[in-house]
């Protein structure tokens, strides 16, 4: 009895115990209902209103999502041209930054005075460049056509299935067949290439050309002389067909763009002062900081130059391409350091530079055709070729302020004529196809074959450049006068051509005019002297 008795108080105690917990939770749960209802209550008739369609919407939602079957992914093709286009813009990105580049470099090696001009110069000029690639040179340089020129696909015009390969492609722009992009990637990357034969030309001509003469110069250059020449070789031209191989442009960009400068530095003639008793009188940059940091730019921009030219996004090709690149780059600033310092008593802070840039023009032809090695040679002799270059060309008379013409044209050649030297041959390398890609060079154990064929192409292209450079130039001379007057060029072009000064708030201002004192806004004293910053 005693353990029933007990038995049962603990019963009582235990249903004692679950109540109270019960209740407990019980008035807990209430007062939060009623703390929930206290607070829709206070919201204002209009979001009381909105509460039961929230909760409609997330119920429908909740049923589309269980509802709707799964979507199908991109195909493997479909990803892989994603991938390719996604790498090409950003090679092309790289490529129009090098604008950035040729500016920066160009105004520190040109006087101060002239700063406005060439930074004006090459700014616009890629403007002009895109408007005359996109209406008259792409057609001319990548439409079907003949051997010698394209005939189709003006003003991005004409049928075309791109991304589509080859047999499967249907277009008017069988040369790109083999770019597995969308036609305005390729149009993009080979735009940025034309503006940057362009650029080229500034640079030699800088301090002492018209402003509307070099504007005019450039459209005309890309939309018709560049776009030729390039025909024959990546246009699926007479080059092409005949074995001309020049993977990213030492002949097409670099080399046309130097012929182009040659020319237009010739006839310019000399800026005044340069060349004084047969001796060659030098006339400083101003501003070699900005001048190196255009050096790098222009290295960088190379990443995109190079490697962009597989336009597929390849990583045997892009990083193999990337090392022979920047080796070059590396032993042509170093050979053209020392080669500076045997030859001119100092290592030449412009000479470094232009050796740098030497070894980049020089490999851009070769660059996937060769090992790493030989792009260490390559670049070497660029840099060692490119000092002796610009003494070369001053002795001459012919006035280069940034060494264009020996960097793009000179050591363009020899890139050219590096692939008939050191190219592996086909079959070595997979990203230029099988069978594809120049023959063995000479001192890769192969023949003169194409060295041959190398030496035809650079000497049909710079003559053409140079025959449509100098029309162009003479129908210049003869209409608009193609040089500023005497007084223009001792003043500065910033204020002949532009009417202002690009470091003027770092003159010392002495009166209300923010002029210094004894100058007039024009920049010649009050006096009539010229300014002693010349």
């Amino acid at each position: 009895m005693m353990f029933k008795f007990m038995n049962k108080q603990k019963s009582k105690i235990k249903s004692r115990r679950l109540f109270a917990r019960n209740y407990a939770k019980t008035t807990q749960s209430n007062s939060k209902v009623k703390t929930f209802n206290l607070a829709i209550k206070r919201l204002s008739p209009s979001w009381q209103a909105c509460l039961p369609l929230a909760c409609v919407i997330v119920l429908g939602w909740g049923y589309v999502a269980v509802a709707q079957t799964p979507a199908t992914g991109p195909t493997t093709a479909e990803l892989k041209v994603a991938l390719d286009t996604l790498w090409v813009a950003i090679a092309a990105f790289l490529v129009f930054f090098m604008n950035a580049g040729f500016c920066m470099l160009e105004t520190g090696f040109c006087r101060q005075k002239n700063a406005v001009n060439v930074l004006a110069k090459n700014l616009i000029v890629f403007a002009l460049a895109t408007v005359a690639f996109w209406a008259i040179g792409f057609g001319l340089m990548f439409g079907d056509g003949n051997g010698f020129i394209g005939l189709n696909g003006f003003f991005l015009g004409g049928a075309d299935n791109s991304p589509a390969t080859g047999d499967a492609y249907q277009g008017v722009y069988s040369a790109l067949n083999w770019a597995g992009v969308p036609l305005a990637a390729k149009f993009l990357f080979q735009l940025v290439f034309a503006g940057t034969a362009a650029t080229i030309v500034s640079g030699a001509v800088a301090e002492r050309i018209k402003f509307v003469d070099f504007l005019i110069f450039s459209l005309l250059l890309v939309g018709i002389a560049y776009a030729i020449t390039g025909h024959w070789i990546w246009g699926g031209g007479w080059l092409a067909k005949s074995g001309f191989w020049d993977f990213a442009g030492s002949t097409v960009v670099h080399s046309v763009g130097g012929w182009a400068a040659l020319m237009g530095a010739a006839f310019l003639g000399p800026r005044i002062g340069k060349y004084q008793d047969k001796q060659v009188i030098a006339l400083p940059g101003h501003n070699m900081s900005i001048a190196t940091l255009g050096c790098l730019i222009l290295w960088l921009g190379w990443f995109g130059f190079n490697p962009g030219s597989v336009m597929a996004a390849d990583p045997g090709a892009i990083t193999h391409i990337a090392l022979t690149t920047n080796m070059a780059a590396a032993t042509g600033g170093i050979a053209a350091t020392a080669t500076a310092w045997l030859y001119l008593g100092k290592p030449d802070l412009s000479m470094i530079i232009n050796g740098i840039l030497a070894g980049l023009v020089g490999v851009t032809a070769s660059c996937a055709y060769i090992s790493i090695g030989s792009a260490f040679i390559i670049g070497l002799i660029a840099g060692i070729i490119v000092v002796f270059s610009v003494t070369f060309f001053d002795k001459l008379n012919i006035d280069d302020p940034v060494g264009a013409t020996s960097v793009h044209l000179v050591c363009g050649v020899w890139g050219t004529l590096a692939v008939g030297l050191w190219s592996v041959g086909p079959g070595v390398y997979s990203w230029y196809g099988d069978g594809l890609g120049p023959a063995k060079g000479l001192l890769a154990g192969g023949g003169f074959g194409q060295l041959f064929t190398q030496l035809i192409g650079v000497l049909s292209v710079g003559g053409m450049t140079v025959l449509l450079s100098s029309i162009f130039l003479l129908i210049l001379k003869a209409t608009l006068g193609i040089r500023v007057s005497r007084e223009e060029e001792l003043e500065g072009l910033d204020i002949g051509e532009h009417g202002m000064e690009a470091y003027s708030g770092f003159l010392k201002e002495a009166d209300a005019s923010g002029f210094p004192e004894g100058r007039s806004s024009r920049g010649i004293s009050q006096s009539g002297d010229l300014p002693n910053t010349l």
